[in-house]
């Protein structure tokens, strides 16, 4: 039975179905955006000004695929991604030339959300063991080999990865593409019927997701989040709110990948159907 890359038996099968992912990748982005490499890459190649909801959910499409997908189609999925980031180049402050799939860039990239992921979802109140998170971070080198990095190479453990931010630190900072990215995560420039609901995203996703980076990321985006403990109980309120809905219809958006993988693997998967807290370890 083909289970995917990963599996029912992973930390990431559990974790990546949790509602709290949705601020914890936009929390992603804003923490990514303080690599100049790595967002002047992103603002000069994509076009998430015309689309705001595009790279978005295409970012999650990738995110579900790697997580519930059958073998074959992760692989083909990874192998767009890696074939798109061949072709794309960016130019730096001093006017340097740079491939997007330069190694360090898709290792910061890599850590940044992983991190917001785990971390995130973790203080939204999804229990996890210390083990467990080591063991999640491990999983994910699996798909960091995906789009173009060594396995062996990429942190595999909560203190790996808070070493990999140590030694990352001094490159990092506020430039004139990370306040452009902060703007649109903030408040992205939807038109029609979607606008209509700008008055809730802003505070209760954008704002929060910006609040719930670690104090040295805030520290050097420069603009104040929420005091911490209101973050904490608003991404805690959210959650639950958002568990109030029935798996199945959570698990629809973006494209149903959990409700797929869950059929795919017909009892095994109605086993494995990711819940609330996961099995110790």
């Amino acid at each position: 039975m083909d289970v995917g890359i990963l599996g029912p038996a992973t930390v990431t099968w559990q974790l990546h179905a949790d509602p709290a992912m949705w601020v914890a990748g936009i929390a992603s982005l804003h923490l990514q955006s303080l690599h100049p490499g790595a967002v002047a890459g992103v603002v000069q190649n994509s076009d998430f000004r015309r689309d705001p909801l595009g790279r978005l959910r295409r970012t999650a499409s990738f995110v579900g695929t790697v997580s519930y997908g059958p073998t074959a189609r992760v692989h083909e999925a990874a192998a767009r991604v890696r074939g798109l980031h061949r072709t794309l180049r960016a130019t730096d402050a001093s006017g340097r030339t740079f491939r997007v799939d330069d190694p360090e860039l898709l290792l910061w990239v890599h850590c940044a959300e992983v991190h917001s992921f785990v971390e995130v979802v973790r203080r939204a109140g999804y229990r996890l063991t210390d083990a467990q998170v080591d063991r999640y971070y491990d999983e994910q080198r699996r798909t960091a080999a995906l789009v173009g990095l060594h396995e062996d190479e990429v942190p595999g453990s909560a203190r790996a990865v808070a070493d990999y931010f140590a030694g990352v630190l001094p490159e990092l900072r506020r430039t004139a593409d990370s306040e452009l990215v902060r703007r649109f995560l903030l408040r992205p420039p939807l038109t029609g019927p979607p606008r209509l609901a700008l008055g809730a995203y802003e505070p209760l996703l954008g704002r929060l997701a910006y609040s719930l980076l670690p104090p040295w990321a805030t520290a050097l985006h420069g603009h104040r989040p929420y005091p911490e403990p209101v973050a904490t109980a608003l991404l805690r309120a959210t959650r639950a709110a958002a568990l109030a809905v029935p798996g199945p219809i959570r698990w629809s958006v973006p494209e149903g990948h959990v409700n797929e993988a869950v059929r795919r693997l017909g009892r095994l998967g109605r086993h494995a159907a990711p819940r609330r807290a996961l099995l110790p370890s």
